[in-house]
């Protein structure tokens, strides 16, 4: 046997339907699309998420949680960080000296991760409850702005 004797199949290969050749061809005037209706015209596409007109899933199923518009977001700022600048004062000036917060208008929380070596006053809009217990065991003090 060789590559040339080879043969398609009796009907795997089909000849590609010729749209708009005329009305002998069975394919003529409307080109196989119906009359009338989104899927006739030009231009028309199925979308994934068109359900045939019926409401949307995404409409039908319900939003669920509450988002709080109102809600202080603070920005999170470690004990770590907080030991490794190793000064006597950390105020929001200082912070945003060092490039740990953006601004000193940010609001920011000191958090709990890390422990602190030496006394230090903290200024800061918010402090973590385990964050405020470390820098008074080390002999420091808090201040809330």
């Amino acid at each position: 046997m060789d590559l040339d004797s080879l043969q398609y199949a009796p009907g795997s290969k089909k000849n590609r339907k010729r749209v708009g050749r005329g009305n002998g061809s069975g394919y003529g005037t409307t080109a196989g699309r119906g009359t009338k209706g989104y899927r006739s015209r030009s231009g028309s596409k199925r979308r994934p998420w068109y359900e045939g007109g019926t409401m949307p899933l995404y409409r039908r199923l319900p939003k669920v949680g509450f988002t709080n518009i109102f809600r202080t977001e603070y920005k999170p700022v470690n004990l770590k960080r907080i030991n490794d600048l190793d000064l006597d004062e950390i105020t929001p000036q200082v912070l945003a000296e060092k490039n740990i917060i953006k601004n000193e208008n940010v609001l920011y929380k000191i958090l709990g991760d890390g422990e602190i070596e030496k006394s230090m006053t903290v200024k800061a809009p918010a402090f973590s409850k385990s964050a405020k217990e470390k820098i008074e065991e080390a002999g420091g003090t808090t201040e809330t702005l």
